[in-house]
């Protein structure tokens, strides 16, 4: 397999691309002014977890003098600088868009920053008695004598480093933390009409003489770290897999630290002091203009009042053929279901394992568990279904990253419910989204089966594009009930009916599929790839469609983030076409259509077209034969290639830029017209009910 620069795009700086995309939202006058700060602070958030795991990853690698090269030829050391280079010029735009254009225009909106010159006498004193009653309890100052190691900071919260007048001219300084850790961000002021707010960091300056009586505080320079995060449990040597994934929390909070983050006005030589303490080179050293933490400005998006500067709202819509008191079960007895979330309701999937839980007739429910919300209703379903006598199996999977300390309290609450708990696969993650529950009828037993391209969680689900496909397919049933017990029971893999699971067959499938359509094209016949997903990053899989191209297949891809695939090079790539879509859903279902001489096939699935989906996760690759989803499921694809509002084109030199419509009349934002869709099938639907005759009829007479 070659490996060039003029063949892949590295996979670090593609994400980056990606956060840019986000960032562009914050800058479109267009979108509404808190939905703008919104994507601001998502930006932020992304980058501080790009850090805590890509660039901390990288740079255990490179420290370690490991790691080999990517496929373009970079090794860590070279990634690492390639990232700097570009996260500086990317901090740059963030700043501008916030300084120049967000908080100017909210603050004529109403939402506005006050400053410690800015206050008058009253609102002084209002200041004076939330640092006194709210804020100087909850902080404590740590003084650092000279040569002491600092304080353990908590990864990604603020700092504030005071640096105080020594009594010898040029003796060493001397120096003061506070951390400010779970103390709130923004202090709200009185206002007639609008929103008022001081930064905490700015209140504490105002009066940081309380914490230091009789000192002469020379400066005071707010701070942030950031931890490497890209820790794992060594599985082969873990007797316990809940408790080594606690230890691995733990060692988070001691993890070196792999950026610092602190306000342009700092001096050199408290800037040098908090380098040196925290072992960092200069260049782990990030100034901003402006206020650090934009990730906590999502809390002003969010703020009541100001619905105005929102987006209006697209509430989830009620799918057609799902009735508020019908039972799920017999829905999905009368013919397979297709949901399109957040623009149809996920409370149907909630309904369906509700209802297991409480129905006498299910005799037992099989779970996977990845993400789920803060008060989970599914949990709360299956433990309740465990108490009822069913049985209960779930995979919870401890190693979803950031969700781990919630997982092990699901599954710990869980166990102590009786409820059959497997922590995942040695060695793998288990990404698979499916529920099957078994039910006794009158015609016998039958299985009830929901796959899924997102997680089980109803908060997401009303922000993440996804699938649902709900069915009693009897082989896909089969195929999940064995794909279940073969992960649960160690046993050797299986071959399914219909479907394919990582990191056994769904690579391979993946490939046979698209060297099918190379094939066909070859032999003069009609041939076509169109593919939806997060991420491509796997060279065999980008090579298999660089062999399409070449034979002339029309190759469209939308991917949403990182994509290493290079399309439009002359004689590698010329028939493929990259999009990505940022709107005000996250992209995140997965959904492929090949051609097939005309007997199209369409999957849905929990994996991406990465190497970590394809080798060390556990995956579903779900075919969809049910004609009226399967055209669903190709509707909206052919739906989002045609966005020209929200879309972005990657090029072949690594630039994307703005698919533009020819005019205002025929402008197409692929969101809207998918939600449009589904509320007007919901009030098909609702009119086809008022139109219904329903007589009453004589009852019958005994002869």
């Amino acid at each position: 397999m070659e490996s060039s620069p003029s063949r892949y795009i590295n996979r670090e700086l593609s994400w980056l691309e990606f956060n840019q995309r986000v960032l562009s939202e914050a800058e479109q006058p267009s979108v509404p002014l808190l939905e703008r700060l919104k994507f601001l602070a998502i930006t932020a958030s992304n980058l501080d977890e790009f850090f805590m795991v890509r660039v901390g990853g990288l740079q255990a690698l490179a420290a370690q003098g490991r790691g080999g090269t990517d496929l373009v030829g970079l090794t860590p050391t070279g990634q690492l600088s390639a990232i700097r280079e570009r996260v500086r010029r990317l901090y740059l735009d963030q700043y501008l868009c916030y300084l120049e254009e967000l908080e100017p225009r909210l603050a004529e909106a109403g939402m506005r920053r006050i400053g410690a010159d800015e206050l008058n006498e009253k609102n002084r004193r209002t200041v004076e008695q939330i640092f006194t009653d709210e804020i100087y309890p909850l902080l404590t100052p740590m003084a650092i004598a000279d040569g002491d190691d600092l304080p353990l900071l908590v990864n990604c919260s603020l700092n504030l480093c005071v640096r105080l007048d020594c009594d010898a001219p040029d003796g060493p300084s001397s120096f003061v933390l506070l951390p400010f850790a779970r103390a709130a961000r923004f202090i709200t002021l009185p206002s007639q009409g609008g929103y008022q707010y001081m930064l905490l960091e700015d209140v504490v300056a105002m009066f940081i003489d309380r914490f230091l009586p009789g000192e002469r505080v020379v400066e005071c320079a707010a701070f942030r770290i950031t931890r490497n995060a890209d820790l794992s449990v060594r599985e082969d040597q873990a007797a316990d897999l809940l408790s080594e994934m606690e230890h691995v929390l733990d060692a988070r909070k001691e993890s070196d630290c792999v950026r610092l983050e602190v306000t342009d006005q700092v001096s050199t030589t408290t800037l040098e002091f908090l380098q040196e303490s925290l072992g960092l080179s200069a260049e782990d050293i990030y100034l901003t203009p402006g206020a650090l933490d934009l990730s906590a400005f999502m809390r002003l998006a969010s703020l009541e009042g100001f619905e105005t500067l929102k987006y209006g709202p697209w509430p989830p819509c009620s799918p057609p053929g799902i009735e508020p008191q019908s039972s799920m079960f017999e829905v999905i007895s009368r013919g397979d279901v297709l949901l399109s979330h957040p623009y149809e309701s996920f409370e149907p999937v909630l309904r369906l394992i509700e209802e297991a839980a409480d129905d006498p007739d299910v005799l037992a429910i099989k779970q996977t568990l990845y993400r789920t919300s803060t008060n989970s209703p599914v949990v709360a379903a299956l433990h309740r279904a465990a108490q009822q006598g069913k049985s209960v199996a779930v995979i919870v999977e401890l190693k979803a990253r950031f969700d781990e300390a919630r997982n092990i309290g699901w599954a710990r609450h869980l166990e102590q419910s009786g409820v059959q708990v497997i922590y995942g696969v040695k060695g793998l993650k288990t990404h698979a989204k499916v529920c099957i529950i078994v039910r006794r009828e009158p015609g016998g037993i039958r299985r009830y089966v929901h796959f899924g391209t997102g997680n089980y969680n109803e908060v997401t689900a009303r922000l993440y594009t996804d699938v649902s496909f709900m069915t009693c397919d009897e082989d896909l049933a089969s195929d999940a009930l064995s794909f279940f017990n073969m992960v649960t029971g160690y046993t050797q893999p299986q071959n399914f009916r219909k479907l394919d699971a990582a990191p056994l067959g769904l690579r391979d499938r993946l490939l046979e599929e698209i060297r099918s359509e190379t094939q066909r094209k070859q032999a003069g016949q009609h041939a076509a790839i169109t593919a939806k997903m997060n991420s491509l990053v796997d060279p065999q899989v980008i090579d298999a469609l660089y062999a399409a191209s070449q034979a002339g297949v029309p190759v469209r891809l939308n991917v949403r983030g990182i994509c290493c695939l290079r399309p439009g090079v002359k004689g590698l790539s010329e028939n493929i076409t990259v999009t990505s879509i940022v709107d005000r859903f996250l992209e995140h279902s997965r959904i492929f259509y090949f051609h097939h001489g005309g007997e199209e096939r369409v999957f849905l699935s929990s994996a991406d077209w990465m190497t970590r989906n394809l080798n060390r996760r556990v995956e579903l690759l779900v075919p969809v034969d049910d004609p009226v989803c399967r055209r669903r499921l190709i509707e909206i694809l052919e739906t989002q290639f045609k966005d020209n509002l929200k879309a972005w084109r990657l090029r072949s030199d690594n630039v994307y830029e703005r698919v533009r419509s020819a005019g205002a009349s025929l402008a197409y934002r692929a969101q809207e017209v998918l939600y449009q869709n589904a509320a007007n099938m919901m009030k098909q639907a609702e009119r086809s009910r008022r139109t219904v005759f329903e007589p009453h009829r004589a009852p019958e007479r005994s002869t």
